[in-house]
């Protein structure tokens, strides 16, 4: 068969940027562009029975049989929800016995609806951290996180939640105003608060460079500067370990997306946690637990990149290198995370893209050796995470959640106790008829031979004539992993419609560890292009599809991904769904959060890695006479991650050039996620399925 990809050379030198006009993103002529795009996209892809298929995925984000999931703090469980007649949310608590029924009491603490109507705000919830009581349980004062616009930046205030209400200016109750950052209770007096208010308070990747110790009734620029990092780094943080018995404040100096310093106050001043920067820790109770990111050698002996160790804090502290290993990666086996229970350390693992749980027990007494078993709660291709209930808990410390999906099974969420059997708490519902499809793992061979793998889900009855529909969805970056999950939306939206989804596993994210990743960093960026085009071309050399039928969709670095799809393999693909997407890899690091994402993708002011970086600049890649694949790119003005700005660019010049078949849309609100409430979500979901299935079905 022949190659349907076609063979592109870079762009000779860098061309002149027409739209850097569209970089003021909030400037009036700019946001009448983007609304006069916004019209135009609405009017294509709005018709039809779009209104239904936009209801229908409503119907699933506002559905009341969703699982409720929760925290435990003292004897209640939180939890935060939205539905269609709260689209801001409440936050609500309940106790165990009201959580396992059907219909659960729910005590309001929060209506986020409520508050932005009140105070003429579109508040979003960003979450919120509790104070530990002295008796352990009375759970009462919190820092509620809201931001005004779903973005990253977030107000901060003091919240009582037995009397329901804020804690107002004349009770000293803490109250700050939208930054980057974040907040941690020293004492029921006192904040430890990293933060971009203030001067000289942010990096040039736009995070907070200092952390402050803010007692209450003091200004916060007024408090004392307790750490700081240089302007170049990516951000400085500080937290307070508040677990009886181990009291400790850390700060941590975030020198790049992957590298971090992490120190400890001791005897009136910070000690750094002696290990490379690449290394990363827990601290828990007694226990320091490493992982580091590439091979590190201690005392003669390498321990692999992916691999967890632990050893006593205070021990190593004062120079004692006596690790123990409790996990080393294979070929086929990845560490995704941890949890401690009371007495047990839960890790969850990923085997050729599907779960794995062991449990570690720490010896007793400290010379015996560690445990494991392995949790037998996983089935094939599905992803099932464990973490703990409540390690505090005196009755319960070790009881553990399990939330397992898979692309055919509703979440399910269960709970168990270590040493006993675990049982089903709740179930998600089901959204369309799974009976009718299948499942299957398939390994595409990408240039260099390495074998990626990617799921499928389809018709039982799938009849293998390239003609089908179909979704390839792809990350490939920060390590972060694409793993099963069952969605209505896409059940609803793409298969009982009749397509083919497919989520490949390409390198860059995090599927097989910490070395998977770093096979696509910088000038190596295009191994994982290279995974994803070959996915792609056995969906078609299988015939499951055929490229006029193969569609693309990826979002942020996922956009990303997409972007060079359409440049670099625009004959692959019949249309390409690209969300809050990087595009102008030329600027991107003078855009929002940008140059906090160096690590990964390279400095483009630096002429030597510029060469390599421009060979996956999207916006830099467009020429004339190319047969471009349906296009649609979204974003939201309220993005200060990545921004709109790039999407924004790339539409300009793919219009201006005359590539037919380009459609554009920008949320007003939403943030990074495009989206701060149900509806608009659903609509965001609805256009990207609309617009493939438009393009796509032939």
């Amino acid at each position: 068969m022949t190659d349907p990809a076609q063979t592109l050379t870079p762009v000779p030198k860098e061309p002149v940027d027409e739209n850097l006009w569209l970089e003021d993103i909030h400037g009036a002529e700019q946001l009448d562009w983007v609304r006069e795009q916004n019209a135009r996209t609405e009017e294509l892809l709005e018709t039809g029975d779009y209104p239904e298929l936009e209801a229908e995925i409503l119907e699933v984000m506002d559905s009341q049989d969703r699982i409720p999931m929760v925290t435990k703090r003292g004897d209640w469980y939180y939890n935060f929800w939205r539905d269609a007649q709260n689209p801001k949310g409440l936050w609500r608590r309940t106790r165990w016995e009201s959580y396992v029924t059907d219909s659960p009491e729910w005590e309001v603490l929060l209506d986020v609806d409520a508050l932005a109507a009140n105070e003429g705000v579109e508040w979003v919830w960003a979450g919120a951290s509790f104070l530990r009581p002295e008796d352990g349980k009375s759970w009462r004062r919190c820092v509620v996180r809201l931001s005004p616009d779903g973005g990253d930046a977030s107000a901060l205030r003091e919240y009582d939640v037995e009397d329901r209400a804020f804690v107002s200016a004349e009770e000293g109750g803490f109250s700050l105003p939208a930054a980057k950052g974040g907040a941690d209770w020293l004492d029921a007096d006192t904040l430890i608060v990293s933060s971009t208010l203030g001067t000289d308070a942010v990096t040039m990747s736009s995070y907070p460079r200092i952390v402050r110790k803010l007692p209450r009734g003091i200004a916060l620029e007024d408090a004392e500067v307790i750490f700081e990092v240089p302007a170049d780094h990516l951000m400085a943080s500080g937290g307070f370990d508040d677990t009886p018995g181990f009291e400790r404040l850390i700060a941590s100096d975030r020198i790049s997306f992957f590298d971090v310093q992490h120190s400890v106050w001791r005897d009136g001043a910070w000690q750094q946690i002696p290990v490379p920067t690449d290394v990363d820790i827990d601290l828990h109770r007694e226990w320091l637990l490493f992982r580091p990111q590439r091979d590190w050698e201690v005392e003669g002996t390498v321990h692999r990149g992916g691999s967890l160790l632990a050893a006593d804090f205070e021990a190593f502290l004062g120079g004692s290198r006596d690790l123990t290993l409790l996990f080393a990666p294979d070929a086929h086996t990845s560490l995704q995370s941890w949890s401690w229970t009371r007495n047990h350390l839960l890790v969850n693992l990923l085997r050729d893209v599907s779960s794995e749980i062991r449990v570690l027990t720490p010896p007793t007494p400290p010379s015996a050796d560690w445990t494991a078993e392995e949790l037998d709660a996983c089935p094939p291709l599905h992803l099932v995470e464990s973490h703990a209930v409540d390690d505090e808990d005196p009755e319960a410390g070790d009881d553990y959640w399990l939330i397992a999906t898979g692309f055919l099974t509703p979440t399910t969420l269960l709970r168990g106790s270590i040493g006993g059997s675990h049982e089903q708490v709740k179930q998600a519902p089901s959204f369309f008829d799974e009976s009718r499809f299948l499942v299957e793992q398939h390994f595409a061979t990408s240039e260099d031979g390495t074998q990626v793998p990617y799921f499928q889900v389809g018709p039982k009855d799938l009849e293998l004539d390239g003609s089908h529909p179909t979704q390839l969805s792809g990350y490939g970056g920060f390590e972060i992993s694409r793993t099963p999950a069952y969605s209505g939306v896409i059940g609803r939206a793409w298969l009982e419609r009749g397509g083919v989804y497919v989520v490949a596993n390409i390198r860059g994210g995090g599927e097989y560890g910490p070395a998977w990743h770093q096979a696509a960093l910088k000038e190596n960026r295009h191994r994982a292009y290279e995974d994803f085009a070959a996915v792609a071309r056995d969906l078609i050399r299988r015939e499951v599809t055929s490229p006029a039928h193969l569609g693309c969709t990826g979002g942020s670095n996922g956009g990303l991904l997409v972007g060079n799809m359409l440049v670099n393999y625009p004959g692959l693909f019949g249309a390409i769904s690209c969300g809050v997407p990087l595009l102008d890899m030329r600027r991107y690091t003078k855009l929002s959060a940008g140059t906090s994402w160096i690590a990964e993708y390279g400095d483009p002011d630096v002429p030597e890695q510029w060469e390599f970086i421009k060979t996956f600049s999207p916006y830099h890649l467009l020429r004339d006479g190319v047969d471009y694949p349906d296009t649609f790119i979204w974003t939201a003005t309220s993005d200060d991650r990545v921004g709109p700005v790039q999407a924004r660019k790339m539409a300009a010049r793919m219009l201006a050039m005359g590539i037919p078949n380009v459609w554009y849309h920008e949320a007003l609100e939403g943030g990074h996620a495009g989206a701060s409430n149900n509806r608009q979500a659903a609509a965001l979901q609805a256009r990207s399925q609309a617009f493939l299935w438009r393009s796509l079905r032939g």
